[in-house]
């Protein structure tokens, strides 16, 4: 009976792990990526009525949007992206090389007007056919355009009107500006000049109602480029460009090899740490990421997301956390292994006594993930989307499955008498039932003896990132900074002085440069570049260097409106974070929660500051990362904290709240070291081997991360310590403690995470 327990048991986990690789292979190579991995060219443009006076409503934006996309179908590009972000559009063309002609395609108005000589609105492309242009030929053989008259009678009357004029010449314009053009000025240029508006100029003798030619200097491809535009309707709307920018396809093959690359080694190393810790469970916990890998991936694709950098990295982070999830039970099976209990009875207990700890963990961050999703831009909204997505799947898989399968192999029996095995307990250590313990690794550990130390160490940091700040001022990248990003990637060796003089070549500011360890170059300019200036730079860098050049460019109004975002998730992520905690535990807990985050954050931003780091906005999203993650260790410590001190009937010394507090940072701190240590390593791993893109997000949250278990065992269950002090009523004298029975020794022998 037992035999086919086990059978069943390994076939189930086989069938998982085939199942995960079925779902994981296809997934991969069918998922869209974004444009800083396959390269394009992104822009975003606000959106104002044609006549500047009304309001801009969703059917304005929506005319826009179809619009566009029409016109993209002109460029090839197989899978586009248009999103109505407020009153901007954001246009993402992945593989478009050509940005020149991109921009020009999608912001003309593509307004076709008759007019006569003297300026005057005779007909607009109303009269036409939907989808009529063609390409067609002129009496010379030369490339033309043929547009179908649709409303013959109006167009009839129109010519009509020209044909008795004295100057009876009826002139076509494409966005015609009453401001900029007319035809005294544009006469000798119409239809030879690029640079005109004014397409053509014809004489009309009679009236007529049949279709028109355009004929103009055209070659085939601008005859092509003018029937695109004019079959895909006029812009309903004025679109002004606020920010763009493009990705060469060698930049984004190059960072996506490196963050996956830096993701397998992670993701082993991660592998080979459980393992080593937990034995058997570690292997079946090992068998969860990789269904939790596949499943993520696969939800993210199925609901049409687009895989950007940040995205990986919150994939590669989320595995972390994931695992964060098995630690905790795994921690809890071997408490009660360390009270005398059987293997099953050791698991049962073990899941029943985590899983609200796990709750309140995941709970914490999808608050901080909800806010990034509906506050954040791009590529933090798409890394929002994906630790989302990982949260429900970790619930699902790392405690839900895993606990599943491990119980199926427990129910086998043949780890009863193997507790080394099972999950790393030594069978000697394990004491019979009514039995105490009597050594303990941590035991002398005095947390509250050393925090004094901590917060000094803590208040130093932030006191020279203040007087940094005060001094030097903060690295702003181009985000929260506004004006334009330029990197360069060519084989040539390049010092500032010579970028410099470029930059005043083309004319703009220059004040920032970086030289990469990929070699690349950044430089950073104070300007706005528009699409004209983007591509005189990239021709002049292309011309003189062979350069590969990419540029980003941010407009003040984007930057504004980035700043705003920023501030208002950080606070919306704080109220919220303090009142889950409080609803969960007590005021108490939650007002020393978010003073040990502040903290947290604060030294995270001096350590910025210090080493002039970039603060970019994906250092926004790392902070809000940090918020969430730095929350879990501090619901696991409060949770210890709540449930040692639910074993005293009435706590009325110091003394014992003192003993409390040490004694449950003592029985989680194992735990605590192995979750950051999770986390940490695929942190790591992108700090060395993968893409500079995302290192600023990647050094934050390892700061981050490191410092926030520090300060849930140095500040958040000190604070509440202190405050708990304060409810000990003052000027009686302490009483000795009553227990309704003497609790049980709860320290761990070993480590024993």
């Amino acid at each position: 009976m037992k035999k086919g327990k086990l059978i069943n048991a390994v076939l189930w986990t086989v069938m998982i792990l085939v199942i995960s690789i079925l779902i994981l292979i296809p997934t991969l190579k069918n998922i869209k990526l974004g444009l800083d991995l396959q390269g394009g060219f992104e822009v975003v443009y606000k959106v104002d009525s044609l006549d500047g006076k009304a309001e801009v409503d969703s059917d304005m934006l929506r005319s826009t949007k179809q619009t566009m996309s029409k016109r993209i179908d002109v460029l090839g590009v197989t899978e586009p992206s248009i999103s109505i972000e407020g009153d901007r559009v954001r246009v993402q063309l992945a593989g478009v090389t050509d940005e020149k002609e991109a921009r020009k395609i999608l912001s003309q108005t593509a307004s076709l007007t008759f007019r006569d000589t003297n300026d005057n609105l005779l007909m607009t492309s109303s009269v036409l056919s939907s989808g009529g242009a063609s390409v067609s030929t002129d009496n010379n053989g030369k490339p033309a355009v043929s547009l179908s008259v649709k409303d013959k009678d109006a167009f009839y009357e129109a010519t009509k009107k020209v044909s008795e004029m004295s100057d009876n010449r009826i002139v076509i314009w494409l966005d015609y500006d009453k401001d900029k053009d007319s035809f005294k000025s544009q006469e000798k240029i119409c239809g030879t000049e690029e640079s005109s508006n004014c397409l053509s100029v014809a004489s009309v003798s009679q009236a007529f109602s049949s279709d028109v030619i355009i004929q103009g200097n055209f070659d085939q491809e601008d005859a092509q480029n003018l029937v695109d535009l004019i079959n895909s309707g006029s812009m309903p709307a004025k679109l002004t460009e606020v920010s763009s920018n493009s990705v060469g396809a060698s930049f984004g093959n190059n960072a996506l090899n490196k963050t996956i690359l830096a993701g397998i080694i992670g993701v082993s190393l991660i592998i080979i740490l459980l393992i080593c810790l937990y034995r058997f469970s570690g292997l079946i916990a090992s068998v969860g990421i990789v269904l939790y890998t596949a499943l993520t991936f696969f939800i993210f694709w199925l609901i049409g997301g687009t895989l950007t950098l940040p995205g990986i990295a919150a994939m590669i982070i989320g595995i972390g956390m994931a695992v964060d999830s098995n630690v905790i039970n795994f921690s809890r099976i071997k408490d009660e292994l360390y009270y005398g209990e059987t293997i099953e009875e050791a698991y049962v207990s073990g899941n029943k006594a985590s899983f609200g700890t796990i709750l309140d963990a995941n709970m914490t961050t999808l608050i901080v993930a909800i806010i990034l999703f509906i506050l954040g831009q791009s590529s933090v909204k798409g890394f929002a989307t994906v630790l989302i997505i990982s949260i429900f799947v970790t619930m699902f898989v790392m405690v839900f499955l895993v606990r599943w399968l491990l119980g199926k192999f427990v129910q086998t029996g043949k780890f009863d008498s193997r507790p080394l095995m099972f999950i790393g307990v030594k069978e000697k250590d394990i004491p019979k039932k009514g039995e105490k313990r009597t050594k303990y690794f941590w035991k002398k550990i005095d947390f509250v003896k050393y925090r004094k130390i901590f917060i000094a160490c803590i208040l130093i940091v932030i006191l020279i990132g203040g007087v940094m700040l005060f001094k030097n001022g903060i690295t702003l990248g181009t985000e929260f900074k506004g004006g334009s990003s330029i990197t360069l990637k060519t084989s040539e060796n390049l010092n500032e002085n010579d970028l410099k003089k470029d930059s005043e070549k083309l004319e703009i500011d220059m004040y920032d440069f970086e030289k990469r360890a990929d070699g690349s170059y950044v430089i950073k300019v104070s300007d706005v570049l528009d699409g004209n200036k983007s591509s005189e730079a990239k021709d002049y860098f292309n011309d003189k260097y062979e350069a590969t050049t990419d540029i980003g460019v941010i407009s003040n109004m984007v930057r504004d409106d980035l700043i705003k975002n920023a501030v208002l998730s950080l606070v919306i992520a704080t109220l919220a974070i303090i009142i889950y905690i409080s609803l969960r535990f007590k005021f108490d807990y939650g007002i020393s929660s978010i003073i040990s985050l502040l903290v947290n954050v604060l030294v995270t931003i001096s350590f910025f500051i210090i080493f002039k780091l970039e603060i970019s906005n994906i250092f926004i999203a790392a902070i809000l990362s940090i918020i969430g993650y730095s929350v879990n260790d501090i619901i696991i410590t409060f949770d210890r904290i709540r449930e040692n001190y639910a074993k005293y009937k009435d706590v009325k010394s110091y003394k014992t709240l003192v003993n409390i507090v040490n004694d449950s940072l003592r029985s989680i701190l194992n735990r605590s070291i192995v979750t950051t240590l999770t986390t940490v390593i695929p942190l790591i791993c992108l700090i060395i081997f993968g893409s500079h893109e995302i290192l600023s997000f990647d050094i934050a949250m390892l700061v981050g991360l490191i410092t926030g278990v520090l300060s849930s065992l140095f500040i958040a269950s000190q604070i509440w310590l202190e405050l708990e002090k304060r409810n000990i009523k003052k000027g009686k004298k302490p009483k000795e403690v009553v227990l309704e029975k003497e609790p049980e020794e709860i320290m761990i022998k070993g480590i024993n995470a």
